[in-house]
């Protein structure tokens, strides 16, 4: 069974870094076969790319929004797909979603809340 779960979330405050991990186990192929995505989700709110990473490394496209402050990496030994997030200000407040999707697959997503 495949699953993809994200970690690193937390409360973190203004100004602060954080760094989200997405681990995937149970894939059929090698993790280095595959494109990866973060997402995240405002609440009442749909989910809204953030950055995708090709299978390995090379090739990486951001949202407009996170252009400056996101970075998306991956280890492909660790079978793990990375986001840092720098200045994390209260609108950053989301959840974080990774997603798979030659498979469509999705983590359960990590909540992020930066608050003094």
């Amino acid at each position: 069974q495949v699953q993809l779960a994200e970690s690193g979330g937390g409360l973190v405050q203004p100004g602060g870094s954080l760094r989200l991990s997405c681990v995937a186990s149970g894939l059929a192929a090698s993790f280095e076969g595959y494109g990866m995505v973060w997402y995240l989700q405002a609440p009442g709110k749909g989910r809204e790319f953030v950055a995708r990473i090709d299978s390995i490394g090379r090739r990486l496209e951001y949202a407009d929004f996170a252009k400056c402050r996101f970075t998306v990496s991956r280890d492909n030994a660790k079978k793990t797909m990375y986001l840092q997030v720098d200045s994390l200000t209260a609108e950053d407040t989301t959840v974080y979603y990774c997603n798979l999707p030659a498979e469509n697959y999705w983590g359960q997503g990590t909540q992020v809340t930066v608050s003094s």
